[in-house]
């Protein structure tokens, strides 16, 4: 078998599309520890201790104080119910205070694991995917991914039959691979199939599956997918740009231009438009 080329998901215009899309559609995420172009070359490995303390850094000595006393708190309660009051409080200082998502989303996931329910559990898992596909900086979209998996294994590990899950579970190797690792992407996939082939009309699988198409350069499959999708969902934003995206690839720029068109109905920000009409004009 010829070995496939793997493609990383978003790239150029759909990559800037899915960070504006997601960044105004996520209500807590507003600023990042980690800037999205990435102003310094980011560590291979980081964990939430890393990401908590860099956030802290950027703190007044006010605030700083009031976060480790949370922290402390946090250490010394011996009862599950107040440690988890502790992590919501932090989650919502992040959140509300000084809108950074890294440590927000840390917090929430902390909470849930504690709860150990699967609302909490899938709530937190979907802050981490949510953000991760509109998220280019390598270390902290590894982690995410692997924050988002933790959370989306445990949910499943109480409710194996929820579909939804484990279309996440997929969907975070997909969008989790930083270098469109083919054994990612394919792991991703599988876990998204047990999904579609027990339940074809699950658009949520399709439109995942139509990503992993994109992903992996399987681009017919991809566009067939996601026309399915579009069809049932005419309003997906997402649905609409990676089936523009697939078309490009595929070199068909009428059809990349349609859906290119039809996506920018959705968007009002100013600089997405002009990009996107400047996509339009290259390919026309």
């Amino acid at each position: 078998m010829k070995k496939q080329q793997f493609i990383l998901v978003g790239s150029g215009l759909v990559l800037l599309l899915l960070i504006y899309f997601f960044a105004n559609t996520t209500p807590p995420a507003k600023q990042h520890v980690a800037a999205q172009g990435g102003e310094a070359t980011p560590p291979k490995k980081i964990d939430a201790a890393v990401i908590v303390a860099a956030a802290k850094q950027k703190l007044s000595a006010d605030r700083q104080a009031y976060v480790s006393g949370l922290e402390n708190a946090v250490v010394r309660g011996d009862v599950k119910e107040q440690q988890i009051k502790v992590y919501y409080q932090l989650a919502g200082f992040w959140r509300d205070s000084v809108h950074y998502f890294e440590p927000y989303a840390y917090y929430t996931g902390a909470a849930a694991k504690l709860e150990n329910s699967e609302k909490s559990l899938t709530f937190a898992a979907r802050q981490f995917l949510n953000e991760l596909k509109g998220t280019n900086v390598p270390a902290v979209k590894q982690w995410m991914a692997d924050e988002a998996k933790d959370l989306f294994e445990k949910a499943l590990a109480l409710n194996p039959a929820n579909d939804s899950s484990r279309i996440g579970l997929g969907s975070c190797y997909i969008f989790g691979s930083t270098a469109g690792d083919p054994q990612e992407v394919m792991m991703g996939i599988q876990k998204i199939l047990e999904v579609a082939r027990k339940d074809s009309t699950n658009m949520y699988a399709q439109l995942m599956l139509g990503i992993g198409g994109v992903v992996s350069g399987q681009l017919d499959k991809a566009v067939e997918r996601l026309k399915k999708v579009v069809k049932q969902e005419p309003a997906n934003v997402e649905a609409i740009f990676m089936l523009a995206e697939a078309y490009e690839r595929q070199t068909d720029n009428t059809n990349a231009v349609y859906w290119y068109e039809q996506g920018k109905k959705y968007i009002s920000n100013p600089r997405m438009v002009k990009e996107i009409d400047d996509k339009i004009k290259t390919l026309k």
